[in-house]
């Protein structure tokens, strides 16, 4: 797509949001753009979603436009350069009709399902689970791209070509790793209103090969021991002590004593206690994870795949993130994350029998079309809030199907072909470039696509016999806009 269909997209955008004065900050994540508005009552919200590139809309903290992977990226510097270039213009009216959207009445329930899932996020627990996904979903580009070249650096190695090039793709490939602990400190304290630079100071102490030569609780610490937990701990830590010195040093003397007291309390307190404590619970993550696989196996796999949507709407899936991230420091891939990618693949298969369970409904019929390709690469969103969440019982049936693909997993994990996924983000067929495990790359694409393969068949076959009542077909299979299709609707999309 060229850059001039990129920059019309922002520019669609931007005066049904309220225009560039209406706008207060813009940042993406992997398929949204978020951005901060002052007044929310002026966006047109109907003619957003039937802008094009836009595959559905979060009203959550930040006001999120889901554009899909890849095209958000392009869009995001385009919507910034308007916000900035552009003269201060009053918002679109709105008084003028919004295009014609199809699958309204789905729709509209998918919003007050949005609305009040918005309602019940905002407890204090969520509100932080929130925030530490904040923490890293900007460092997931990083991974993803470092992931796909260590997948490539093993393919190199286990075929013999290009030995010259191997050690470059190494050091390509771990080089962010090694150091990932020092950005966690970084986004840690600008996430919480902390120096961001002093919170990567603090975790960098983590990292420092000289850690090796301290002793702490009767034994030498190791360069990396608690990782980004140990990170977050310090970045945490070190936040608070700085507002505390900010609350009694002189102003004169504050850019002198402030910083130098937050890292050399924080830096003693990490080193001889964050980073043992940090390294016993990431221990733990690891061994707990292996041994709930490897013993759980088919039962784990089904609970997890199972019980990933209904996660995801209660916003309890950010919990995960940093667990992920744990797993892939620790042992090189996370164990969970393909069996977590399952609830995808029911969603698809769910999608594709209400498509064909309902053949008259022209309407929903497009809605699906137009959001499947992204259901395939792991962008499940639009299918849940706008097919299987506002119909009901296609929802359950997709969550079968997530437990069936998990269950498949889980297995093959539990008969020793364990594999992960080097980073986290993607799913889906996106996820394929991500495998690796200790039983070989052939395997672990292997199983991971029989575990899609279940997923979608499991999630097709229990929609297509349990996903309707009697009742459902008679009122949904019928068209309920006789006019031509114009542009496809864009369902609303559930929770980063």
């Amino acid at each position: 797509m060229s850059s001039d269909t990129h920059r019309a997209t922002a520019a669609a955008i931007l005066p049904l949001v309220g225009g560039p004065d209406n706008v207060t900050s813009i940042a993406h994540c992997m398929t949204r753009l978020r951005i901060g508005l002052r007044d929310r009552a002026l966006v047109q919200e109907e003619a957003l979603k039937a802008v094009p590139a836009v595959l559905g809309v979060v009203d959550d903290d930040t006001y999120q436009i889901v554009l899909g992977p890849g095209a958000v990226a392009r869009v995001t510097p385009e919507f910034e350069a308007l916000v900035r270039e552009a003269p201060p213009a009053p918002p679109a009216s709105p008084a003028h009709p919004a295009p014609p959207a199809t699958a309204e009445a789905l729709r509209a329930r998918g919003t007050a399902l949005k609305e009040a899932r918005a309602a019940r996020n905002s407890t204090p627990v969520k509100l932080l689970l929130r925030r530490i996904a904040n923490i890293f979903v900007p460092l997931i580009p990083a991974l993803i791209g470092c992931g796909i070249i260590a997948g490539l650096n093993g393919l190199l190695t286990n075929s013999g070509l290009l030995p010259a090039v191997l050690p470059a793709l190494a050091a390509i490939a771990s080089g962010f790793m090694s150091l990932i602990a020092v950005f966690v400190g970084y986004n840690t304290a600008k996430e919480f209103g902390g120096t961001p630079v002093l919170g990567g100071a603090v975790a960098a102490i983590i990292v420092f090969p000289g850690v090796a030569k301290i002793e702490a609780f009767g034994q030498h610490l190791a360069p990396g021991q608690g990782g980004v937990l140990g990170a977050l701990g310090a970045a945490l830590l070190a936040v608070y002590v700085e507002k505390w010195c900010r609350t009694w040093v002189p102003q004169a003397v504050d850019n002198l004593v402030t910083p130098t007291l937050t890292v050399l309390l924080t830096g003693l307190v990490t080193l001889f206690g964050l980073m043992y404590l940090a390294g016993e619970v990431a221990e733990g993550i690891g061994w707990f994870a292996d041994r709930l696989l490897a013993t759980g196996g088919a039962f784990a796999g089904l609970v997890l795949g199972g019980l990933f949507l209904p996660l995801v709407m209660l916003g309890l899936h950010q919990a995960l993130i940093p667990i992920h991230t744990t797993l892939i420091e620790h042992s090189g891939y996370t164990v969970l994350l393909p069996i977590l990618a399952m609830a995808g693949a029911g969603q698809v298969g769910a999608a594709i029998a209400v498509y064909y369970r309902l053949p008259r409904n022209r309407s929903l019929r497009t809605t699906i079309k137009s959001a499947l390709p992204a259901g395939f690469l792991g962008v499940g969103e639009p299918l849940i809030y706008g097919v299987s969440l506002p119909l009901g019982r296609p929802f359950v049936t997709a969550c079968v199907g997530g437990a069936a693909g998990g269950a498949f997993v889980g297995l093959f994990n539990q008969l020793g072909a364990g594999f992960g996924s080097t980073a986290i983000g993607p799913s889906g067929w996106a996820l394929f470039p991500l495998l690796d495990g200790p039983t070989g790359l052939g395997t672990a694409i292997a199983v991971y696509a029989g575990g899609l393969s279940v997923g979608y068949a499991a999630g097709f076959a229990a929609t297509w016999f349990f996903g309707f009542t009697p009742q459902m077909l008679r009122d949904l299979d019928t068209d309920p806009d006789p006019s031509p299709a114009t542009a496809p609707p864009s369902p609303e999309p559930a929770p980063a």
